[in-house]
């Protein structure tokens, strides 16, 4: 079926403004007024990588936040999605932020960047057509007038790439004689940056090649005469040179030539290197903040994990800026985490830059002191660059750094160096992996886009198996690239088993083997740190809370105790968002490979932290909830406490997908009373975030495990909990399977709450169902055993029920008398939250009684309580019925403004309902004009 969708174009380099093309002509999309643009551009500059919203708040309004500022951002979002979703862009929320998917190249900065990219591997003739292009997309300013600190930060990084690309066509036009084609353009260059000698010297060769040698000399005066007034200087001695032989009777320009001196160490970087730009200009924001005052010149660590891409990424630069340092580059590998070799001694690099430098062998002094003074001394007032790849620590930099503020040092080390930084102010730079974007056109330059093509399941299948991992990827590439008659379907099998993916990712030889390259860097951690990274790889989420960590290493507290640090210095693991750990999925492999015979108590100290925080969270948001009795845990386990609802809500939400994988780790590992205790304690949560389908899994581990147990309190609990999920997916014949197995284990328990609890869910799918009649029957069963067994929460949770079963039949006073006595009931036992789900009913009732004015203030009033309690999806739903009697009185602005704060609500929460709410708030078309 064809795609709907038509093709977007999203501009930055000028106003940021969009368009859609539906193959009939470009219509403008809008996107809003100015703040509603920025937080568009903030989340465009890095497409496909995650904005956590605190982040998204700094970059889109500085210091100037609005009043409510999550409220507003959630509202911009939204506006911003209905807006782009004609064009097949979709801003979408994730666990570690909010991200734009959408083809970078789509979005004319990062075409800019592709296109700026792709004229360093072409021709001359090549490169001047793709710099024109790259160019033209140009308009103004980039980001237009919005004016962050952030956004100001990047604007000046892509106008010096702007002016860098400026430079080099302008070099290019003159090597191939095609200044006549760009002179205008040039000249315009030219006059918007009068202070800039290098346009202006290409301006005035082609001004002079072009028989316009008056003009030239006029402008040469003008630009004299501003340097002098603006700076105090005169131009400079390649300026100077040129005008000597413009005035020259028959004088002619040289040819322009590519600049050259100094020795050239640094290798080429790799031949197919992509992406990366945000990266690239990191390091360049980097270089440039060294103060000018500073007695020593920039330093910059590139840091990250093995693996991760900082040689590519520091050969890359070097190559990029090279013209910066015309007195040359030195390079040294220091082997720091090299697997088949001790790290180099700062000595023997010092050795072989003096010798690069010219310095014989026999001229060398003997002491070694005197050697690094010598270095320091040739390096002092050239303008070079020196690159320390692969540093182990700080200790074998320090002697190497040249001290003179015209060289820049760039260091990668798998470590962060701090010592570098705390005392010779280096810059750190950390990587991470690919973006999804950057992964698939690194694929597509080592193997050709018809490879690819030929097997586009198994090509995009590929991707998420190397998880972003430069090296992994560059493997995965090396062996599909000797192997061209090889199917990359072969590839992925290899890589989807676990048992074989790091197998899989070893091309022969020592630099292309993943699982050799992690050695490196453990084969240098105290045995303390090895032996937490093999546990901490056990864990079953995508990252790992303090506390959760403490209690799987058995330590005392948690914190960043001393093996974590090492961790974390190593670039093993990675703290994304602070207090929480994360390890990339190859790495957790690997680490998995290395956990030793305590393997099976970390895990059970892990799901015994689970499981009681779980429960102490699900006790304060459900308070009236009959607990579940457990075991204490595990000596050295420290489950967690929360002050209020909001604290345990806010648990929940940063363990949504931690839990439902220990729940799975649980029932395949044996852990069965782990698994239907943790499921049955997460189903508060899950309901708020409308995930039923992800539900499934876990309550069906958790049915099964119950039945290996064959215990009837866990049966009773996971068959209620499966119920729940299959009556949200209108799954009905299942729920009651399920509900009637619970019944069964209630029953031969001789619970009567339990057995109320059962009839109460079989209500609620006969509802869902359509048969209020029935529900009615299945509740006043239920209030009977809740009545029999003394249970006075699940008497007001019935009553309220029952309401909600006679407003549906129309019989409206005995649905507002059932009320009145729940929330009496609800008034004494404290429970304002299911108060506030009956003044829910008792709005609906007097909305069908025709009482509109009485339903409004009943739903005021419930949102009120919920909101209070922290509850915001029942809120969501409750200020959506809002906003619908709000419709019915004709009020379409009171409507319109409970609908998106419910679209809000429902949005942050990532809910699927948010999207239908929202249509329901936009305000509606215009009647079409009369014939």
């Amino acid at each position: 079926m064809a795609d709907s969708a038509g093709r977007i174009r999203i501009r930055l380099l000028g106003g940021v403004t969009a368009g859609i093309d539906h193959g009939q002509g470009e219509v403008a999309v809008d996107l809003g007024h100015e703040r509603q643009r920025c937080v568009l551009a903030a989340l465009l500059v890095e497409p496909g990588r995650p904005v956590p919203a605190d982040v998204l708040l700094d970059r889109a309004w500085g210091e100037r936040l609005p009043r409510h500022p999550r409220d507003t951002l959630y509202s911009y979002l939204s506006r911003l999605r209905a807006a782009l979703a004609g064009g097949g862009c979709a801003v979408l929320r994730r666990a570690s932020g909010y991200v734009v998917q959408v083809d970078p190249l789509d979005v004319d900065l990062h075409l800019f960047d592709d296109l700026v990219r792709r004229a360093g591997t072409a021709t001359d003739g090549g490169a001047f057509d793709l710099l024109g292009t790259a160019l033209g997309l140009w308009t103004g300013d980039a980001f237009g007038g919005l004016d962050t600190p952030w956004l100001d930060g990047v604007r000046r990084e892509l106008h010096r790439r702007r002016r860098g690309a400026q430079h080099w066509h302008a070099e290019l036009a003159l090597r191939l004689d095609r200044h006549a084609e760009v002179l205008d353009a040039l000249l315009a260059r030219a006059d918007a940056d009068p202070l800039d000698e290098r346009l202006a010297g290409a301006a005035l060769q082609a001004l002079h090649r072009c028989g316009r040698r008056s003009e030239a000399l006029a402008r040469y005066a003008e630009l004299r005469r501003q340097l002098a007034e603006q700076l105090g200087v005169e131009p400079g001695d390649e300026l100077r040179d040129l005008h000597r032989r413009m005035v020259r009777p028959a004088g002619e320009l040289p040819a322009v030539a590519r600049p050259a001196g100094g020795p050239q160490q640094v290798p080429a970087p790799p031949a197919a290197f992509t992406g990366r730009a945000a990266q690239l200009a990191e390091v360049t924001a980097a270089v440039r903040a060294t103060g000018g005052g500073s007695a020593a010149g920039p330093v910059v660590v590139i840091g990250g994990p093995g693996g991760v891409g900082k040689t590519w990424l520091a050969l890359r630069w070097a190559h990029e800026y090279r013209d910066r340092f015309p007195d040359g580059r030195l390079y040294v590998h220091l082997r720091g985490f090299d697997p088949a070799a001790e790290p180099l001694c700062p000595q023997a690099a010092t050795r072989r830059f003096l010798a690069a430098l010219g310095v014989a062998a026999e001229a060398l002094p003997a002491d070694a002191d005197e050697r690094q003074a010598l270095l320091r001394q040739l390096l002092a007032g050239r303008r070079m660059l020196v690159v320390l790849d692969d540093a182990r620590d700080s200790a074998q930099v320090v002697p190497l750094l040249p001290g003179s503020p015209t060289v820049t040092v760039l260091v990668t080390s798998r470590r962060r160096l701090t010592g570098l930084v705390a005392a010779h102010g280096a810059r750190p730079v950390l990587l991470g992996c690919m973006t999804a974007a950057e992964a698939a056109e690194l694929l597509r330059a080592r193997l050709g886009a018809a490879r690819l093509a030929a097997e586009p399941a198994a090509a995009a299948a590929l991707l998420p198996l190397c998880a972003g991992l430069p090296l992994a990827l560059g493997i995965v590439a090396a062996r599909a690239a000797t192997d061209p008659h090889g199917r990359l379907g072969t590839l992925v099998a290899e890589l989807t088993a676990r048992r074989t993916r790091l197998d899989a990712l070893d091309a022969g030889d020592l630099a292309m083997s993943l699982r050799t390259v992690m050695a490196g860097s453990v084969r240098h951690l105290t045995a303390p740190a090895a032996e937490l990274f093999g546990l901490l790889s056990l864990g079953p989420g995508p990252d790992i809370g303090g506390p959760a960590a403490a209690s799987l290493a058995g330590r005392p507290a948690a914190g960043r105790w001393p093996e974590l640090r090492e961790l974390l210095d190593a670039g093993l693991v990675a703290e994304d968002p602070p207090g929480r750990f994360r390890m990339h999925d190859l790495v957790r492999l690997y680490g998995m490979e290395l956990a030793g015979a305590g393997a099976r108590g970390a895990v059970r100290r892990l799901l015994d932290h689970y499981v009681h925080s779980a429960c102490a969270a699900a006790g304060l948001l459900e308070p009236l909830r009959d607990p579940l009795p457990l075991p204490p845990p595990l000596p050295g386990v420290r489950p967690e406490t929360f002050g209020d609802r909001r604290a345990a809500a806010a648990w929940f939400e940063a363990h949504e997908q931690v839990l439902p994988a220990a729940v799975r780790l649980a029932g395949g590992a044996g852990f069965d009373r782990h698994a239907w205790q943790l499921a049955w304690a997460m189903v508060y949560v899950l309901d708020q975030h409308g995930d039923w389908h992800g539900q499934v899994d876990v309550h069906v581990t958790a049915v099964r495990s119950a039945r290996r147990l064959g215990d009837d309190t866990a049966l009773a609990h996971a068959h209620r909990g499966l119920a729940r999920v299959y009556t949200w997916l209108r799954r009905f014949d299942e729920a009651r399977a399920e509900l009637a197995a619970a019944l069964a284990a209630y029953r031969r328990l001789g619970d009567e709450a339990g057995q109320g609890f059962v009839y109460r869910s079989l209500a609620r799918v006969s509802a869902r169902q359509g048969r209020p009649d029935r529900a009615l029957t299945d509740d006043r069963r239920a209030l009977a055993m809740f009545d029999a067994a003394g249970h006075e929460h699940g008497r007001a949770q019935t009553l309220n029920a029952l309401g909600w079963h006679l407003a549906h039949l129309g019989a409206h006073e005995d649905a507002v008398r059932c009320c009145a006595r729940a929330i009496a009931l609800q008034q004494r036992l404290g429970d304002r939250h299911g108060e506030g789900l009956t003044w829910d009913t008792l709005a609906y009732s007097r909305h069908r009684s025709g009482l509109p004015g009485q339903a409004v203030r009943c739903y005021e009033r419930a949102a009120a309580l919920l909101r209070e309690q922290g509850d915001r999806y029942q809120e969501a739903v409750v200020t959506e019925h809002l906003g619908d009697v709000y419709a019915a009185l004709g009020d379409q602005a009171q409507a319109r403004a409970a609908w998106r704060r419910s679209a809000g609500l429902l949005a942050a929460l990532g809910h699927p309902d948010a999207g239908a709410v929202r249509a329901k708030a936009a305000p509606p078309a215009p009647a079409p004009p009369h014939a």
